[in-house]
């Protein structure tokens, strides 16, 4: 919908809509109404020009369709990054893993387990970001250069949930079971029962920012989804497969959860920095109590995503076991906070997977697993940040 300012000199004009032949024939309001919408002089289109000083995260004041002049092009370089990363599931090779899935012997029950749970979170998780994009987030931001990063990030959550479902078929999995994971499985359903409040609240038509509590909604929403649903409620199973791949077990699964490890981070990246612009220019919003209720949330989403490692895995397998998660889990809250400027909740948390930081930063032209070259048709150089 286009966006402008509430003077006339901000509508768009009659002759671009190939009304202006019709005024005379019109009765005199709607003639009159059409008059306001002709071309009017030179100094007044120049004043529908953006001025980049006037471009806001939120609130902004500017045409949302005039792309340039750019202000921030940290959004735009992040969507040359994205689309010069595409990818496809059906460009990954499944026929190993077919074989192993259907070998009695290739995998324990707990490894099983640990696929089809995995299967059953994502498979709706990510339709839940795009719905969360597409009908929320992207109504609210004022800024081209972000919407045009978001579109992107629509796209790439489509291709997730590709992804999961070519993962699904290729295994001759049941889908009744593995779609309806997230009504049927507590730990799964407790973590999407979080997150639904947080999307409604985009979502509802009825949902306009411009006040401080409007605008502090959609800022806890944005935190939610980038810095707990994207930054956390992924790692556990994204640790669990990618340790698979790397015991040379579902390397075909393993390497297309790489690709979306690589996509997530970025839209973890970009939400953060979108996090914090919105702050910067908006300072008001930023108070103690905000900040706890922030931290409240994120101590309850640790807790949320422990008893989901602890679902998955119940007894020790790959070499992990839950309590290892427990401490994952609260180094990568101590993360998320500190990159919106909260203080650490858990003192001395440390990392028990540093090779999945490996995974996110590796550059190289062969990717993890070394199942295929990688040659993305845009990006000449593939890019890891």
């Amino acid at each position: 919908m286009l966006q402008f300012e509430d003077s006339a000199e901000q509508r768009p004009n009659a002759a671009t809509l190939g009304l202006q032949s019709v005024t005379d024939t019109l009765p005199n309001t709607q003639a009159a109404a059409l008059a306001a919408l002709a071309p009017k002089s030179p100094a007044a289109e120049q004043m529908r020009r953006v001025n980049v000083a006037d471009k806001r995260i939120i609130n902004g004041r500017t045409d949302v369709n005039q792309l340039v002049p750019f202000k921030y092009k940290w959004a735009w370089d992040k969507y040359l990054s994205a689309c010069a990363n595409h990818w496809m599931p059906q460009e990954i090779q499944m026929a190993r893993d077919i074989a192993l899935w259907k070998d009695p012997n290739g995998l324990t029950e707990d490894e099983r387990r640990i696929i089809k749970r995995n299967l059953g979170f994502f498979v709706t998780a990510d339709s839940l970001a795009a719905n969360n994009i597409v009908l929320g987030t992207y109504r609210h931001i004022t800024a081209p250069e972000c919407r045009q990063y978001l579109l992107r990030q629509a796209f790439e959550e489509a291709i997730h949930t590709h992804a999961y479902q070519y993962i699904v078929e290729s295994l001759g999995l049941d889908e009744g079971e593995i779609f309806n994971a997230y009504h049927e499985v507590p730990s799964i359903r407790a973590k999407d029962e979080f997150l639904i409040p947080f999307i409604d609240t985009l979502t509802n038509p009825q949902f306009k920012t411009g006040t401080p509590e409007t605008d502090q909604k959609l800022l806890k929403s944005l935190i939610v989804f980038a810095c707990i649903m994207e930054g956390l409620f992924f790692y556990v199973g994204f640790a669990q497969i990618l340790a698979m791949g790397r015991q040379n077990k579902m390397t075909g699964a393993a390497e297309q959860y790489q690709y979306i490890l690589r996509d997530e981070s970025m839209h973890c990246n970009f939400g953060i920095d979108l996090i914090n612009t919105i702050k910067m220019e908006n300072p008001h919003l930023w108070t103690a109590e905000f900040r706890k209720e922030i931290q409240a949330l994120m101590e309850q989403a640790v807790g949320l995503e422990y008893r989901y490692a602890e679902d998955t895995m119940p007894r020790g397998v790959l070499g992990l076991n839950a309590p290892m998660f427990k401490e994952y889990l609260r180094y990568i809250a101590n993360r998320r906070c500190q990159q919106i400027g909260l203080d650490t909740l858990f003192e001395g948390a440390t990392n028990p997977f540093p090779w999945m930081s490996e995974m996110i930063d590796l550059k190289k032209e062969r990717n993890f697993f070394e199942t295929r070259v990688i040659e993305y048709q845009t990006g000449g150089a593939l890019s890891w940040d």
